[in-house]
């Protein structure tokens, strides 16, 4: 990207000035740095023709609370400026976001090709909500190539769902060549750009249509706020929109806030999370108790050429794969955790691990073999070698339960 000498031009913004300044004006708000909470449900027109005017009614207009406010605006811009796309609309989850996304393309009788690794979440609406309106899903491979997508692909299809890394178990998708693939059919690419964040990966330039974000996790960053993106391309953005109205969607306005607070701080706390993941990676698979680590940044990771072509960076999220132990000695190991809190949702400033069982979800599950016991692991802010002690112990308690 070139980057213009106008300091007035927040297009070209590098991702870092882009986190300060976008979905801020100080001084329509009296100087006031931030924007302020506007929380409204009735909002007051001065007349009738005001009232009646349909532009009013235009998105980023106020006229009613459910539709958006000017801290809804705010984020919106943000988020879009630094994702890359056309415009975003902010909801209440990161689940709300992936409905919202898939019923804005779908009816009865089209068919979903949603990527098998994909979050748990995603999966159980395909295989619940949209089952019951006779929407076709079927999973595909996540190292799927090219040639092998393009024929699962019918006459009925209309969407083709990334994930990337994929949730639990971090395989790395060629969106570049799985999305060319999809637009040439005729489909609308959507992924889940949760784990990568608007600042290591870019959807847009990589062929998607829709990028969707649990802003729960790394865009609030403090686990005290549940919110959704849907970041589109223009052409995307109508269908999008209606289906944010026609399902009544809307966020909270105190969460908004907390996500624009959170925005500001997304690239320092980033590429911390990233450094403190690293380093435990990089620990944990010299563990003799450890069959292998799965985390896209280590340079022996199957999909570690992938990531470093299309990714900016990785975030503080990845899994461990155990040697063969029974549950009661991984539950040992984490029930005396004082560091890592025992939790689902990730991407705050605390450490967590889960244990996770891919082989119970996955269409096909022969990659996951459930004598391994898997967890995942968020790599907060906490100071590594404290995290690392902690982990040690933990080792050290399943060795003694399978004494």
């Amino acid at each position: 990207m070139t980057h213009s000498n106008d300091p007035t031009d927040k297009k070209n913004y590098r991702p870092d000035t882009k986190l300060s300044v976008l979905g801020r004006d100080p001084f329509a708000h009296h100087g006031i740095v931030n924007p302020p909470i506007y929380r409204a449900s009735t909002v007051l027109f001065p007349n009738v023709a005001a009232l009646k005017d349909l532009d009013s009614k235009a998105p980023g207009k106020v006229y009613y609370g459910r539709y958006g406010t000017p801290t809804t605006f705010a984020l919106e811009e943000a988020v879009a400026g630094i994702e890359g796309g056309y415009k975003s609309i902010i909801v209440g989850s990161g689940k709300a976001a992936v409905v919202c996304a898939l019923l804005a393309f779908l009816k009865t009788g089209d068919h979903v090709l949603m990527v098998d690794s994909a979050y748990s979440p995603s999966r159980h609406f395909g295989v619940t909500t949209m089952a019951r309106f006779s929407i076709e899903l079927s999973f595909y491979d996540p190292l799927i190539a090219p040639d092998e997508l393009k024929r699962l692909i019918k006459p009925n299809t209309r969407v083709l769902f990334l994930e990337s890394p994929g949730s639990l178990t971090f395989e790395v998708q060629d969106v570049p060549a799985l999305a060319k693939v999809a637009k040439n059919a005729g489909l609308t690419v959507m992924i889940d750009n949760t784990w990568a964040s608007p600042l290591f990966f870019d959807p847009f330039v990589h062929g998607v249509d829709i990028s969707i974000q649990a802003a729960t996790k790394y865009i609030v960053g403090h686990s005290d706020a549940m919110l959704g993106t849907i970041t589109t391309n223009e052409a995307a953005y109508p269908a999008v929109r209606r289906a944010f109205e026609e399902l009544g969607y809307s966020a909270a306005p105190d969460d908004i806030y907390l996500a624009l607070r959170g925005l500001r701080t997304l690239g320092v706390r980033l590429r911390r999370h990233q450094e403190i993941a690293t380093e435990l990676a990089t620990w944990l698979k010299a563990r003799p108790e450890v069959h292998r680590v799965l985390y896209p940044a280590l340079p022996d990771d199957p999909g570690h050429a992938l990531w470093k072509r299309d990714f900016k960076g990785a975030s503080g999220l990845f899994g461990v794969m155990l040697k063969p132990v029974s549950s009661d000695a991984v539950a040992a190991m984490l029930d005396g955790l004082a560091l890592f809190g025992l939790g689902y949702s990730w991407g705050g400033y605390e450490s967590l691990i889960v244990p996770t069982e891919p082989h119970t979800l996955r269409a096909d599950p022969s990659r996951w073999d459930p004598k391994y016991p898997m967890l995942r692991i968020h790599a907060g802010l906490e100071d590594p070698a404290d995290l690392i002690a902690d982990l040690d112990q933990g080792f050290t308690r399943m060795r003694n339960a399978t004494k």
